[in-house]
């Protein structure tokens, strides 16, 4: 999603905010642009494309302010172009934002009605021009903007600046994320801590309906009724926030690689020292009195929870719904005072998913969330937060941030069980044993690429594929899938195995790659039937099992991946890295953006 940054120094911010900006690039862009004010005049440099495009209109023709914003566009309203892109400027005011304007439409036709002219597509060009108007009525910059946040509907991140005034940026949000770093005599504004980690570790996460006036020596907030508000300071360290490829090619791949560490990492913080309890760092969630456990996430943050849904039925015996965010608030959910809610977000600022929360939280039941941004909003909103502890993830596509929701998960899941007396100590301990395992049957699986980039040599000239599989790796073939498409643009489904016969069968022929998950120890048989099934008809069978699984499958198939053999309740973690590997190396073969793929925004923070 959009990314936008501002600051106030005593030099030139051009470099400054050029490098923040880099680092917003995992939100994923389309299109980039910095205004500065020197001289008492607003100077502003957009491009469509990467920030190299802006760096080279830069470097003809330079913005060499103290004061500055930028931003880079995930276009939602106007297509990619030098007149949507960001900062806009009317008048005596420039803006960047992040987040819609619902209500532009509205307010554009009142501005063209009074005389006003729109040169973008933009629902933000709106708010500068609402701002202008405000500042010519003989409104100071703070009454402008206050009065400007009174007519927006909608979910943002603004930032302002104003001509003639070079030690002044306004920044307000409602429903988008919003840091304020601190420096001396130097501030700083973003959306993200990443923007701003090479420049302080000192940050203040700006509350919800809040706006901020900064200048070089400090920043003041308020909340929209112009109440000033208290603030604190957080200390980051900025090695957490660190973004670097550590020599890989993509951050994907590297993330992929870092899962092992990274689940090793949660684990000690969810486990007692001798392995035999499952502790959680912070209130404790009260399964034992709920009837009902709700389960609520967007995209790959929605497939763990799916996995979890199998989870906590089966061991815990927790009666779970699995909701998609954007669905759950329109489907009107029957909630009672007995039922749970768990939300699962890599940022917590996912719009739809943070709608979600404040829904259930609104019906006064216990909230969970699943997060990696412990300062997050939907962290600071919840009952309960569950760090998955997964450090900085750049690529688009969700590899250690998924593994990780997912071990975070299952330690809840066998919390419930332990408080509902499913499951004894000594049962406690056995799982607690195999989660323990997972780090070293992850390296095994890395192990093996080379055979995975020589599947991918041939997979990757596929238009459509199939995933297939059963139980609780059914949500993996739909993950599978989603990988495959977001990063590589090849057409993917995925299936429950049993029910290709219904339908989705009719897609089987030569041409048509299926990819199936079957390890040897959960619905086997069953699952194999359905692979006799398709190649039957012509498949082309991928067919990702242990050694076991693998001797045992009497039929040809096209390609096959044999995965170390594990135990049922960890195959989920497990299987997600042939998902990830398949797409990667697909996408290699494809030669797309893996890191940024066309189209996508690593955080949606707009429904």
């Amino acid at each position: 999603m959009c990314g936008i940054v501002g600051i106030i120094g005593s030099t030139s911010v051009q470099s400054s905010i050029i490098e923040a900006l880099e680092k917003l690039e995992y939100r994923g862009y389309d299109s980039a642009g910095i205004a500065t004010i020197s001289e008492n005049e607003i100077l502003c440099r957009r491009s469509v494309g990467k920030l190299s495009c802006l760096k080279n209109e830069l470097s003809n023709a330079p913005v060499l302010g103290k004061i500055g914003i930028g931003h880079t566009r995930w276009a939602t309203h106007g297509a990619p172009s030098i007149d949507n892109a960001h900062p806009h400027q009317v008048g005596k005011v420039a803006l960047v934002h992040n987040g819609i304007i619902e209500n532009y439409n509205e307010l554009k036709a009142q501005i063209i009605s009074e005389g006003g002219i729109m040169v973008s597509e933009t629902d933000t060009e709106v708010v500068a021009a609402f701002c202008n108007m405000f500042l010519e009525s003989g409104m100071s910059p703070e009454e402008a903007v206050s009065s400007t946040l009174g007519q927006l509907k909608g979910a943002y991140a603004l930032c302002f600046i104003f001509e003639g005034n070079e030690d002044l940026i306004i920044a307000a949000r409602k429903g988008s994320p919003l840091v304020v770093g601190w420096g001396v005599e130097e501030m700083f504004v973003g959306s993200d801590a990443i923007a701003l980690a090479h420049l302080t570790n000192q940050l203040t996460y700006v509350e919800e309906e809040n706006y901020v006036v900064i200048s070089r020596k400090e920043a003041k907030f308020f909340n929209f009724e112009g109440k000033e508000q208290p603030s604190k300071k957080v200390f980051v360290n900025s090695e957490s926030v660190l973004v670097t490829k550590s020599g890989y090619r993509h951050f994907m791949h590297k993330e992929i690689n870092e899962q092992a560490s990274v689940i090793s990492y949660a684990l000690g913080s969810y486990t007692s020292f001798d392995r035999k309890r499952i502790l959680l760092p912070n209130q404790i969630p009260s399964f034992a009195k709920m009837d009902r456990l709700i389960i609520s996430a967007c995209g790959t943050a929605f497939l763990a929870g799916h996995v979890a849904k199998y989870w906590f039925e089966k061991i815990s015996g927790l009666p779970s719904d699995i909701d998609i965010a954007s669905e759950f608030r329109y489907r009107e959910p029957i909630i009672s005072k007995k039922t749970g809610a768990i939300f699962v977000s890599q940022s917590g600022e996912t719009a739809d998913t943070l709608a979600a929360l404040r829904m259930a939280k609104s019906n006064s039941i216990e909230t969970i969330v699943v997060v990696n941004s412990e300062n997050s909003t939907m962290a600071r909103e919840s009952d309960i937060i569950m760090p998955i502890k997964a450090g900085v993830e750049v690529g688009v596509a969700s590899t250690k941030a998924f593994t990780s929701q997912l071990l975070v998960l299952a330690a809840l899941v066998i919390e419930a069980a332990r408080q509902r007396k499913k499951i004894s100590p000594k049962q406690e301990e056995e799982f607690i044993n195999q989660l323990f395992a997972i780090p070293r049957l992850i390296n095994e699986v890395l192990s093996r690429e080379n055979e995975i980039i020589n599947i991918c040599s041939e997979l990757a000239n596929a238009q459509d594929i199939l995933f297939i599989a059963r139980g609780p790796l059914y949500p993996l073939a739909l993950e599978g899938a989603l990988k495959l498409k977001e990063i590589s643009y090849i057409h993917a489904e995925g299936y429950a195995a049993g029910e290709l016969k219904h339908g989705p069968i009719a897609l089987v022929d030569s041409s048509v790659p299926i990819i199936c998950f079957a390890p040897s120890n959960i619905l086997y048989d069953k699952t194999t039937s359905n692979i006799h099934e398709v190649i039957a008809r012509g498949g082309k069978v991928i067919l990702v099992s242990d050694k076991g699984g693998l001797s045992d499958f009497k039929g040809d198939v096209w390609k096959s991946f044999e995965m170390p053999f594990s135990e049922p309740f960890i195959l989920p973690i497990l299987y997600a890295l042939p998902a990830q590997l398949l797409a990667y190396y697909s996408a290699i073969e494809k030669g797309t953006d893996v890191d940024q793929p066309r189209n996508l925004a690593k955080s949606v923070t707009v429904e």
